[in-house]
Formats: C-alpha cells, sequence, structure tokens
C-alpha cells in the first residue's frame, strides 16, 4: 500500500473514530487535506454530538420551529459539498430527527407559521420530494413570496444597460420633451380636433421610457444543479425568470448534473423552475454545454451563460473542445463561478484560466452584475 493510501486510509478511521476516541490522534498530509477532514468531522459532530446531549439546537428549539430551519439549511449546503451522494442520504435522514425537522415535512401548519426568508427556502428545496402533497402546496406558497421578493430587489438593482429598449407600452414618468411620444399623442387625441379651429386639441400627452435600442439576443443559461450549487441554482432562477420578460432577450434555461433537462419553457416562473430542481447528483458540464449549443441558431447573437465550480466530473478536454468551438462561432461565453449575494468565489482555478485563455469569461458576480455585465456585451 502505497504512504498517501495509507494516509488517507488513516484519516478515514480517524473520522470514523472521532476526536474522543481512546489513543487520540490527529489528521495527517497537506494544510488543505487536514483542513477538509476537519470541516467534515464537524459536520458530523453538530449531528452526532446530540447523541450525547450537547444539542446546540435545543435551547433554540424550545421557542418553536423559527430557529430550526435555518440551521438545518446551513448544515445540510455544508453535507452535501463535503461528502458523496450516498453519505449525504443517510446523514440527511438522521437528520431529520435531528433538527426537528419532522413536523416541517409533515405538518402544513408549522411550515405557515414559519418567516419566508432564503434560509428556509433552501430548506425547502432540499426536502420537496419527501414532503407530504398539503405540505408541498404551503412549501410552492413560500418558494414564491421569497422568490417574488428576489425579483423585486434585483430588478431593481440591475443597470439600465440591461434592462432596456424604448418601451412604447410603458408610460414614463418623467414628462420631457425627449420622452414625449408623438404619434401616440397625435393618435390617441385625433378624436378631439376641432373642425372649425382647424386645430388639434391635445387633452392628454404621452411620454414613453427611453433607454436604449438592442438587437434580438439569445441568452442560454446552464445551472449545475449540485448540492453545494444551491444559491446559484436560486439566484440564477430568479435572473432567468427576468431575462424572460426583456424585449431584446430570448431565453433559454437548462439545468443539469450528469443528465441536462431543458427548462426553456418555464424560463419566466422561477417558482416552476425551482420545483423541478433535483439538487445533488455529479456534474458532466461538457455534456450541458454541448445540448447548449444546440440552442444556437445566430451565434453572432447569443450569449452563454455556465453557471458551475468547474469540477467536470467528465473529461475536461472534451469541455474545452467545446467550448472552443462555440467561441471560435462568434458566440460568447460567461463561466459564473458564484451567484450569490456575496459571490465567493470556489472553483477549479486550472480549468477557469484554461477557459480564459480561448476567450471566455470566468469569474464570480453578483446577480446585479451579471445583469450590467450581459447588458455591456448586448450592447457591443
Amino acid at each position: 500500500m502505497s504512504t498517501d493510501n495509507s494516509q488517507e486510509t488513516l484519516n478515514k478511521w480517524r473520522l470514523i473514530l472521532g476526536r474522543n476516541a481512546e489513543g487520540h490522534i490527529d489528521f495527517s498530509g497537506t494544510e488543505q487535506e487536514t483542513s477538509l477532514y476537519q470541516n467534515m468531522e464537524n459536520t458530523l459532530d453538530f449531528l452526532y454530538d446530540m447523541e450525547h446531549g450537547d444539542d446546540v439546537m435545543r435551547a433554540e428549539r424550545e421557542g418553536g420551529y423559527g430557529a430550526s430551519a435555518p440551521q438545518a439549511a446551513q448544515w445540510l449546503e455544508k453535507v452535501r459539498r463535503l461528502f458523496p451522494k450516498r453519505t449525504v442520504e443517510i446523514l440527511e435522514k438522521q437528520a431529520l430527527e435531528h433538527f426537528g425537522l419532522t413536523e416541517l415535512l409533515t405538518d402544513k401548519k408549522v411550515l405557515s407559521k414559519m418567516e419566508p426568508n432564503m434560509d428556509l427556502l433552501k430548506t425547502v428545496l432540499q426536502f420537496k420530494q419527501i414532503m407530504k402533497s398539503d405540505v408541498l402546496a404551503e412549501a410552492r406558497r413560500i418558494i414564491r413570496q421569497v422568490v417574488e421578493e428576489l425579483t423585486e430587489k434585483l430588478k431593481k438593482e440591475l443597470k439600465k444597460s440591461l434592462l432596456g429598449k424604448l418601451n412604447r407600452n410603458m408610460p414614463s414618468n418623467v414628462k420631457s420633451v425627449r420622452n414625449l411620444d408623438i404619434k401616440k399623442t397625435i393618435r390617441r387625441n385625433l378624436k378631439n380636433y376641432d373642425r372649425e379651429e382647424k386645430r388639434l386639441v391635445l387633452k392628454n400627452v404621452y411620454f414613453s421610457s427611453r433607454t436604449k435600442s438592442y438587437h434580438k439576443w439569445r441568452v442560454i443559461i446552464a445551472v449545475d444543479e449540485s448540492g453545494s450549487m444551491l444559491d446559484s441554482v436560486i439566484y440564477s432562477a430568479v435572473m432567468a425568470g427576468i431575462f424572460a420578460k426583456l424585449p431584446m432577450v430570448e431565453t433559454k434555461l437548462v439545468i443539469f448534473d450528469t443528465s441536462v433537462v431543458d427548462l426553456s419553457g418555464y424560463a419566466d416562473d422561477p417558482v416552476e423552475v425551482l420545483m423541478g430542481v433535483q439538487l445533488g447528483g455529479g456534474t458532466d458540464i461538457n455534456k450541458a454545454v454541448s445540448y447548449c449549443e444546440t440552442l444556437c441558431t445566430n451565434p453572432y447573437e447569443t450569449i452563454y451563460v455556465v453557471v458551475t465550480d468547474l469540477y467536470e466530473g467528465g473529461w475536461a478536454k472534451n469541455l474545452l473542445r467545446t467550448c472552443a468551438d462555440i467561441i471560435g462561432s462568434g458566440s460568447k461565453m460567461v463561466f459564473l463561478t458564484a451567484l450569490d449575494r456575496d459571490a465567493n468565489p470556489a472553483y477549479n482555478v486550472q480549468l477557469g484560466q484554461q477557459l480564459v485563455d480561448m476567450g471566455a469569461f470566468v469569474g464570480a458576480m453578483t446577480p446585479e452584475q451579471l445583469g450590467d455585465h450581459i447588458g455591456k456585451m448586448i450592447g457591443m
């Protein structure tokens, strides 16, 4: 057995036995390896220390269920990031009782009393597959409320470089000469024409919102739905919903793990998108990008937005080859390594640099920055 394998085996046994085992030893390896195992141990301790009466959530749970769901969401996110899928399934099943989520999954009244927020939304999305039908209906209401709040906030924060084209159907509150919609004003006031005086009486004057005029663009958004990308999945669904309502943009939306699901028909409804997401699984980025390539009709007016941490489960060479073909055809490619409010980057830096070298944009952006970036690309 090699030294590396012996070290990995020893670390795994150390993880199984726990820090309080007789003849305690420390994790070994590089700083990155020991940090990984320490994070795994802390995550397991949060659950299994409860068996020994150290329930860190007990005091908070005595007043109700409001505090347990956010902590559960954070814990679940760590579990999905640190452990393989089979282990995640076992831990989730055992955590239901410890986190007090049984009532959340089975009692509609309990769920209805909880404050709709981002943490609760995450918890609902992670457990919606095993919720009862009446509870699922309440969960859908929560998803819609949080999504609508996010949508309104993001719409206000997006730059005008994205939100726009002179929209003759949208009245403007700014009554200036440059915003005067002369054709609409004349047309609507023809009935007020004074035949004796031979003049048009303007009883109502109409103005329009003036922003930039663009060609029709197609934005293809592909979102990695693996467990560690939950924040990105939520914000991507909301952003796709905003894009889908813009007159100058045709939006296609795809979610993927090792399979690819085209949700373009629901792109304008983030709630339906999120209800269709199946978190977890592996990652085949090339398979998703290859499918997205089939959705392109005019390469020079197509933008690919791939939301992923760039940890390819398949052959990275195949992904690079596909991306080279897409960029070579004239399309623009954007790889977002994070799409939450904090935009903390955690991705395969080596693969990201290779994509940058061939002409793709790779980086962490907040939703507002993404909107502004695409707006500038469309305006070029």
